[in-house]
């Protein structure tokens, strides 16, 4: 049996398992989801996000891409926080990023790396906004995992910006925007403690959206 084919059998394994323990399991995930949570985090293999949360499928709904990013102009991320919050009404938006991000690192490293360049300059415009404290950092790794930090809150920072996130807060009082690094060197979710009321104050300064 080939790694692919491997797959089918895992997954008709895992349907069985899952009948076995709760028989109405796949008649309750075939209705429409309403899930509390908007993940978005990182496309990396290692950081799945429903297991990392110990949460089930149709707890969370989910956008990943290289790096964590919330780029306005994206029109995949910005249809996800719209629908997100929009329709399925979700109370908490989670930003995760993690120690270990190759995206950031290529970011981190002044070459030439074609079609990336774009993407990653919006990490590299977080460099150049925290230049001062990440040149401060002599250790490689610790300004690494600082860069993953950083990079964390601005994408997050970014998710604030939105039209959809400050009226439905407005008008609901959630979504609420949280900062998280996975740690995959032991298991553990770091929350950056973002404060989003605050930094919602902050944004509308000059990013107020919400026609009032």
């Amino acid at each position: 049996m080939t790694p692919y084919e491997q797959i089918f059998e895992n997954n008709r394994r895992w349907a069985e398992e899952q009948l076995k323990t709760d028989p109405e399991y796949f008649a309750r995930l075939s209705v429409e989801q309403r899930p509390d949570f908007l993940y978005i985090g990182c496309s990396d293999s290692r950081v799945p996000a429903n297991q990392i949360m110990g949460l089930a499928p149709g707890d969370v709904f989910v956008h990943r891409n290289v790096a964590n990013l919330v780029n306005n102009v994206d029109l995949n991320v910005m249809s996800v926080i719209n629908y997100g919050v929009r329709h399925l009404e979700v109370k908490h938006i989670i930003l995760c990023g993690h120690y270990g991000c190759g995206g950031v690192k290529a970011a981190m490293i002044p070459r030439d790396l074609g079609i990336l360049n774009p993407w990653l300059r919006n990490i590299r415009d977080v460099y150049r906004m925290h230049k001062a404290e990440l040149d401060g950092i002599k250790d490689e790794a610790l300004r690494y995992d600082r860069l993953v930090e950083l990079n964390v809150i601005e994408q997050s920072i970014n998710i604030i910006k939105t039209a959809a996130v400050q009226q439905a807060y407005l008008k609901r009082g959630f979504p609420t925007v949280h900062a998280w690094v996975f740690d995959m060197r032991n298991g553990l979710i770091k929350d950056l403690r973002l404060d989003f009321q605050k930094t919602l104050r902050e944004i509308q300064e000059i990013y107020d959206l919400t026609g009032v």
